[in-house]
C-alpha cells in the first residue's frame, strides 16, 4: 500500500507537502504513512483514492492495475 501512494504522487509530479496539504494533513504524517511506518486511517485512504481517483482495491494493492472511480 505505501508504495502505491508514493508511486501515485510520483507519477503526478506532486511533492509529499502538496499532496498533505490538498487533503489536510501535516506533511509529516503523510510521510509517516508513505513509509509504512503508519497505518493509513480508512478514511485517508478513501481520500487518497478520490484525490487520484483510483479505486480503493488499487491503493490497498488487491489488484495491480489502477482503475478510475466510477462516480
Amino acid at each position: 500500500m505505501y508504495t502505491r501512494i508514493r508511486d501515485l504522487r510520483e507519477d503526478r509530479d506532486k511533492t509529499q507537502a502538496e499532496v498533505a496539504a490538498d487533503i489536510g494533513l501535516y506533511t509529516t504524517t503523510y510521510q509517516r504513512y508513505e513509509r509504512g511506518e503508519r497505518e493509513i486511517p480508512l478514511d485517508i485512504a478513501i481520500c487518497l483514492a478520490r484525490y487520484y481517483n483510483v479505486s480503493l482495491d488499487y491503493i490497498a494493492g488487491l489488484i495491480s492495475v489502477p482503475r478510475a472511480l466510477n462516480r
